[in-house]
């Protein structure tokens, strides 16, 4: 579904992602995604103390047909809802420091995997296009 420009209920980054998914290499919808800031679902196994401190980000890895493994992250709280509707709580994360900060593992970043603008990125293309100091 694309999101109309003068939809006021669309966040930058799904505008942005809308804009990915007609030319992938739309360097302002990239920017404009990585300036952004996601929804990180919280693991229930994180403690509490881990869930709140502004230095640790624990990651939710499902496991995906295959063996892989992908992190979901979201630009709003409806987007989240439609996958994952029992999540009870997340952090509100820069998405381009989560990126630079993105584990060397082979994990990847599913973003509105539930949604039509969804982009699902590699862990190489997370640091290479997303990353931001």
């Amino acid at each position: 579904m694309d999101t109309p420009a003068n939809d006021n209920t669309a966040t930058p980054a799904q505008r942005a992602l809308d804009a990915l998914a007609e030319n992938t290499e739309d360097t302002t919808a990239l920017d404009t995604l990585a300036s952004s800031d996601v929804l990180v679902p919280v693991p229930d196994d994180a403690a509490d103390e881990d869930a709140t401190n502004p230095a640790i980000v624990a990651l939710p890895v499902l496991e995906q047909p295959g063996g892989g493994q992908v992190v979901p992250v979201f630009t709003s709280e409806l987007e989240m809802s439609e996958l994952l509707p029992f999540v009870s709580r997340y952090r509100l994360v820069p998405l381009g420091a989560l990126a630079a900060h993105w584990p060397a593992d082979d994990l990847s970043l599913a973003i509105d995997a539930s949604s039509d603008h969804r982009l699902t990125l590699t862990s190489e293309g997370v640091r290479t296009l997303l990353a931001r100091p």
